[in-house]
């Protein structure tokens, strides 16, 4: 019954999986106007994530399974509590419409349980945090020079807008998409593959479909935050951008590192961004609610999966009550933030401050 279960949430999260990494792929493509619908990015969206799943997705599923903590302790409860902790991030993003790092959730939800053991490859997880702030930075700065230069030759009048520029930007989203079946799916079915459940091939493909089916299902609040919230696109920009995640991501899965997706996208709309308008980008609302979502959502699901583990397994009342009482204080500065916040813009507004 708990093997259903844990599949049961597998295959959730792995639609999930598709409406944030995968639909996020073709959000550059849609918002330079290269395809006009929605819901055909989408299914371009997601043949290219099923194609990148079975063809290259073994080596990212074989990190998640065994290469966090030692596979042993994935039993089939851990599994739960893993896909039940990097879902619940997940969903959350996605009812928001925020691009989310599928990577980022599953793996915090991994180490979360690998904390509650004491059993983590630190090594391991040190060179997978330091690709997560890597990769994005080289996005950020390739798309920023690349834009520099881009910009220069259309002030010349050297690059004009012509039919091959939609095929080229359509077929880089495609292989971004692509890029994102090689990466995430692992995200989903690794957890069911390290606890004996199913072997790699048959994960990368049930994975593969139910990610592409959450892109086509789910996806379009994601497409349009990527595609059209940020900054608008030409043709030549997207095929620079979704060119640059294609390429860093696709390389990170042949090495098996479960990197940020959508953060690499993210970057590089944003160093495009600044490369085109300068840094009031990083002045838009949408921009600074991104980069928190990418700093709490880590955090959030390593939290509840350490928690759930010492509730239904390890039954650590102790450890329950520092958790509680940590989410608490958290809660309360928060909120006494918010209020101090408050009060000075009132203070503001009656002609009381400076």
């Amino acid at each position: 019954m708990l093997e259903y279960i844990a599949i049961a949430i597998s295959l959730f999260f792995a639609m999930n999986i598709g409406a944030s990494g995968a639909a996020a792929s073709m959000g550059v493509a849609y918002g330079a106007g290269a395809i006009k619908k929605a819901r055909h990015a989408l299914v371009i969206c997601a043949i290219g994530v099923f194609a990148g799943a079975v063809l290259g997705g073994g080596e990212v599923v074989k990190t998640i399974s065994s290469g966090i903590m030692p596979q042993g302790y994935i039993t089939v409860n851990v599994v739960i509590i893993i896909l039940i902790s990097a879902t619940s991030s997940l969903f959350l993003a996605n009812i928001l419409g925020i691009p989310l790092s599928t990577s980022e959730v599953t793996v915090g939800a991994v180490v979360g349980v690998g904390i509650a053991y004491k059993v983590l490859y630190v090594k391991s997880l040190l060179v997978i945090m330091s690709f997560w702030v890597i990769v994005p930075i080289i996005a950020f700065i390739s798309a920023f020079v690349f834009g520099k230069l881009l910009f220069k030759l259309q002030s010349k009048g050297r690059i004009k807008d012509r039919p091959i520029l939609t095929v080229l930007l359509v077929l880089a989203g495609f292989f971004e998409a692509f890029s994102a079946g090689m990466n995430n799916v692992a995200n989903a079915v690794g957890p069911l593959v390290g606890a004996g459940m199913m072997n790699v091939t048959n994960g990368i493909w049930i994975g593969g479909i139910f990610v592409a089916l959450g892109a086509v299902l789910l996806g379009k609040r994601v497409l349009e935050t990527n595609g059209k919230k940020i900054i608008r696109f030409e043709k030549t920009e997207g095929i620079l951008i979704s060119s640059t995640g294609a390429v860093l991501v696709g390389i990170s899965s042949v090495f098996g590192l479960p990197v940020p997706l959508t953060q690499v996208t993210s970057s590089a709309i944003i160093g495009m961004g600044v490369a085109k308008s300068g840094t009031q980008v990083f002045h838009k609302n949408i921009v600074k609610k991104i980069f928190r979502i990418w700093i709490v959502s880590p955090v959030f699901s390593l939290a509840i999966s350490y928690f759930l583990v010492q509730l239904f397994l390890e039954k650590d009342l102790y450890a329950i009550v520092l958790i509680g009482s940590v989410i608490v204080g958290t809660l309360g500065a928060i909120s006494l933030m918010r209020i101090m916040r408050e009060e000075e813009q009132s203070i503001y507004d009656a002609g009381e401050g400076i």
